[in-house]
């Protein structure tokens, strides 16, 4: 069994920051990919940003040059700095991670946490 649990949302007032952090703990082997996506009511779920194990970062049109997204391999972790964050960023935050739970088991499955809520109002 695999978890994940994020942490630091919370209310902030525009141009304000906040960071994200999301825990994944249980029967993993190795962690692939970890990621952010967010909804908002009426829209489908969209993607924020991902970072792969190697470090390689990618990043929606919409947070580029104010989010920034970093992992910490040793915890098991991945965070998100949000920075200038407007409005239009209030959403429900979901983290997710691509794992291999077992050296002898070679699929990949994906993981998501249980959200949590940003919201960027004055």
């Amino acid at each position: 069994q695999v978890q994940v649990v994020e942490s630091g949302g919370g209310l902030v007032q525009p141009g304000g920051s906040l960071r994200l952090s999301c825990a994944a703990s249980g029967s993993i082997f190795v962690i692939y990919s970890m990621g952010w996506y967010r909804r908002t009511p009426g829209k489908e779920r969209e993607l924020v940003a991902t970072i792969t194990s190697s470090g390689s970062t990618n990043f929606s049109d919409s947070v580029k040059g104010r989010f920034t997204i970093s992992r910490d391999n040793a915890k098991n972790t991945v965070y998100l700095q949000m920075n200038s964050l407007k409005p239009e960023d209030t959403a429900v935050y979901y983290c997710t991670i691509t794992v291999r739970i077992h050296a002898m088991n070679y699929n990949q499955y994906n993981y998501w946490g249980q959200g949590t809520q940003v919201t960027v109002s004055s």
